[in-house]
């Protein structure tokens, strides 16, 4: 049995406002564009989550909503508060719940790029994936029969992404 985890890190988000929290801080316009490359690029490639594991801040949802109309079908859309700034540790063991065979999950910097060198066996060759910048997004493969079986550097890499190089 095969699994797919798509990882995708927030595209890029507004501080038009200081006084806003953190965690309700939009995405700007830029972030906007880019989450709508990232959902056509997926598409384009036949990466399409059936489940989606976001944190709740604002600006992760609203990557998820830039992304989503470019899918096929209506995959399963699950908040969890766990996600927001999570470390890599917490994150692993949230996809440990996750129970479709294409699982996407949208979160944060730092652990989003720890969580995402420690996943994989082989990273891709880009300095961009050590930075994981705003919308970067992995693609990888695991032979496991069920995420609760998954371990660090059991993924295979398939694809890599930043916005950048999709013209946003």
């Amino acid at each position: 049995m095969s699994k797919r985890l798509i990882l995708t890190r927030h595209a890029k988000s507004s501080w038009d406002d200081p006084t806003m929290a953190d965690h309700d801080r939009p995405l700007n316009d830029r972030g906007k564009a880019a989450s709508a490359d990232l959902g056509e690029w997926l598409a384009s490639r036949g990466y399409v989550p059936e489940e989606v594991l976001c944190s709740d801040a604002l600006r992760t949802r609203k990557t998820w909503s830039g992304i989503a109309p470019a899918l096929p079908g209506s995959p399963i859309l699950t908040l969890k508060p766990a996600l927001y700034h999570a470390g890599p540790d917490v994150m692993l063991a949230v996809l440990k719940h996750a129970t479709a065979d294409t699982v996407m999950m949208i979160g944060h910097n730092p652990g989003i790029a720890e969580f995402a060198e420690r996943i994989v066996a082989q990273p891709p060759m880009t300095a961009e994936f050590r930075r994981y910048p705003t919308g970067a997004t992995l693609v990888a493969s695991f032979e496991i029969d069920s995420w609760t079986d998954i371990a660090w550097g059991q993924g295979a890499t398939r694809d890599f992404i930043v916005p950048r190089e999709l013209g946003a």
